[in-house]
């Protein structure tokens, strides 16, 4: 399961707060690309049949069937400094990540690199 912190969750209900539709949670995703092979996606998004779909902090999540083999134990967190805002996930099953922070690899995969987005 992901975890979110209580800065993360306060950010995405700030952003769910806005829209009309009620059933949209956060999808977070991963998919085979940047540097070190895979990258990090988060989008707001209905849940499908096949989606794990959770609750944590008044957040609903969804994560699809391929994704969650590599993000079982991850921490979403919100984090604003003065060298910028965003969401940053921590990763147990990363086993290196690049400069730019959203991408990895693991012990066993190291999916298909790519350029950074």
């Amino acid at each position: 399961m992901v975890t979110l912190t209580n800065s993360a969750a306060e950010k995405i209900t700030s952003l769910l707060a806005g829209k009309e539709d009620d059933q949209l949670a956060l999808r977070i995703y991963i998919k085979s690309g940047g540097c070190s092979g895979f990258s990090y996606g988060m989008a707001l998004d209905r849940a499908k049949d096949t989606d794990q779909v959770f609750e944590q902090e008044g957040v609903k999540i969804v994560i699809d069937e391929m994704s969650r083999q590599y993000l079982e134990g991850a921490q979403v967190d919100y984090v604003d400094s003065m060298m910028g805002a965003g969401f940053k996930i921590e990763n147990p099953n990363a086993s290196s990540t690049c400069g730019c922070g959203s991408s990895f690899r693991t012990k066993d995969n190291a999916g298909a690199p790519g350029a950074c987005s």
